[in-house]
């Protein structure tokens, strides 16, 4: 696989891309999780509130059964412990519900953060980035050829995928000359591709 140019400048410039794509995509996970770990930080309300009102309906619970050992009267004189004990049920459900709540915001916010960044680079930085690499691991791949079976398959592709202007600096009529097999415009094309690519022209490799 070919990660990088063989010409230095481009070869820097994909280095620094990729840097500078490793370091974005570092910064707004971090800035997610620590945002993620800011959010949980409001759970401490709900659970003192959760703890709260358990605790509160636990003792208001005990007192009730307590008074409720008074003779005659116990059950009237429960009856507004009871009702505090409800109280306290109230309040740790609102506690749970409230830590529900930030546990919530604490997977969905950082999400949010971390998802627009992590787009753009899927959209723009590495559709690039794979289809350099494709087109330069393929590119590679015809080292395997013979001479002039690789200068025409680049040439082929400088056709398919150059600019017209530089088409019509190797030749004015650049397609009717390579299907001439002009060596000339072949070689000029099959040059044009790979200085597209910013890679270098290689011996071709001898059969085995």
């Amino acid at each position: 696989m070919k990660l990088y140019a063989d010409t230095p400048v481009r070869a820097v410039l994909q280095l620094v891309s990729d840097l500078f794509a490793l370091v974005w995509v570092c910064a707004w996970v971090y800035a997610a999780l620590t945002l993620r770990e800011a959010v949980l930080t409001l759970n401490r309300p709900g659970e003192l509130m959760a703890s709260t009102g358990a605790g509160f309906t636990e003792h208001m619970g005990t007192a009730a059964e307590n008074v409720r050992q008074v003779p005659f009267a116990g059950d009237a004189l429960a009856t507004p412990f009871d009702n505090l004990s409800d109280t306290g049920a109230t309040m740790s459900q609102a506690g749970e519900s409230f830590q529900e709540t930030v546990g919530t915001l604490a997977v969905t916010l950082p999400l949010l953060v971390v998802a627009i960044p992590l787009y753009l680079v899927a959209a723009t930085w590495l559709p690039m980035r794979v289809r350099w690499i494709r087109r330069a691991t393929g590119t590679r791949r015809l080292d395997r050829l013979a001479p002039d079976a690789r200068a025409r398959l680049l040439a082929l592709r400088a056709l398919s995928s150059a600019s017209t202007s530089r088409l019509l600096e190797v030749h004015a009529d650049p397609a009717g000359a390579w299907r001439a097999n002009d060596p000339a415009t072949v070689a000029g094309l099959a040059d044009l591709e790979l200085r597209r690519l910013g890679l270098r022209p290689r011996p071709a490799r001898s059969a085995t």
